[in-house]
């Protein structure tokens, strides 16, 4: 049962790698799709072996005419997804757009589009794109992930999903090691690490997260994990733990102009943000309030922001701001000084 599980994910896996409206040249080949599914096909011991194994599955692909070839005789052979949608239709695109638009009222209310596309992407949402039309990128400076242990996140995954213990080796970041027995409670990534959510030991409480990079060996344990009560990782996300930070919230109020500004009354910091214009002779545009969790991610945001904002409230935002600024333009003011001597 789990190889014929395993061979089904693998065959999902191949069709989510292949576009099913793209020009020939643009189709995948046997080797881009090795390379974007490798994880899949490493249980074959050598090159030849998985090279083999993805020429059977795309041929039981194309028996079953979930792909075609969009090349016959070519080299290499190229595929695309079979059953395009009609364009001359409309009962077929009335009915992918009644699919698409209740996929979009379940996520556009909530403003959570991270939502919507990963059903964009396979086409359960009605519209079919793929990787060749739609990309999601960060707006951030985007690093390298961190470097993982292949068998940990494997471990993981498997704890989460069969709801087991996790026994980890584990260094923190002041290189104590430790051995915990984990209770995996839900997985997050945040920007280019990964966290584990999870309950310690016999402990009920707090709910700690573990990074995966630091786990040094892990194995899935025999026994249940124990739930936290009342966990929900939106919850945990949005009260801003994922930041490391409590369920401290508080008003913020700050004044912004330039880009800032704009993207301020595009994007609200909250559902109850307040956006005023500031005074014609304010050197600010506008000034904002919102009730935002008290997380290092805001401070860090703020700080991003450079000159275009300015933090009003609370004082001790204020005056952490003040203190990072300074501490910032003094290395620069050495700079300088070393410069021009």
């Amino acid at each position: 049962m789990a190889a014929y599980q395993e061979r089904v994910e693998r065959l999902q896996a191949l069709l989510r790698f292949i576009p099913r409206q793209a020009p020939a040249e643009n189709c995948p080949d046997a080797g881009s799709l090795l390379e974007r599914a490798a994880a899949y096909f490493k249980d074959n011991a050598s090159p030849s072996a998985r090279r083999r194994a993805i020429q059977r599955d795309l041929e039981e692909l194309v028996s079953g005419g979930e792909i075609e070839v969009v090349n016959p005789g070519g080299k290499p052979l190229r595929y695309r997804r079979a059953g395009a949608l009609d364009s001359n239709d409309p009962y077929l695109w009335e009915y992918a757009r009644r699919t698409m638009r209740q996929a979009i009222e379940s996520a556009l209310p909530l403003r959570r589009l991270e939502r919507l596309w990963p059903q964009v992407l396979d086409g359960k949402a009605g519209f079919e794109l793929g990787e060749d039309k739609l990309r999601i990128v960060s707006d951030t400076q985007r690093l390298l992930p961190a470097d993982i242990r292949e068998e940990v996140l494997v471990d993981v995954l498997e704890a989460l999903a069969r709801g087991r213990t996790l026994k980890a080796g584990y260094r923190d970041g002041l290189g104590t090691h430790t051995q915990p027995v984990l209770h995996p409670q839900g997985l997050l990534q945040r920007g280019p690490r990964l966290y584990l959510f999870a309950l310690k030991n016999d402990e009920t409480e707090p709910l700690r997260m573990y990074a995966l990079h630091r786990m040094t060996r892990s194995a899935v344990g025999e026994a249940d994990a124990r739930k936290m009560s009342g966990f929900d990782l939106q919850s945990v996300i949005d009260r801003g733990q994922a930041d490391f930070a409590g369920d401290e919230h508080f008003d913020l109020c700050l004044r912004a102009r330039g880009y800032v500004a704009d993207l301020l009354r595009d994007c609200p910091l909250s559902a109850d943000q307040r956006i005023e214009d500031e005074p014609e002779d304010s050197d600010f545009e506008v000034q904002v309030r919102a009730h935002v969790p008290a997380t290092g991610q805001l401070l860090r945001w703020v700080l991003g922001c450079g000159d275009k904002v300015e933090v009003l409230e609370p004082d001790q935002l204020r005056q952490v701001v003040m203190a990072q600024t300074s501490k910032a333009a003094a290395l620069y003011r050495v700079e300088d000084t070393a410069a021009d001597t």
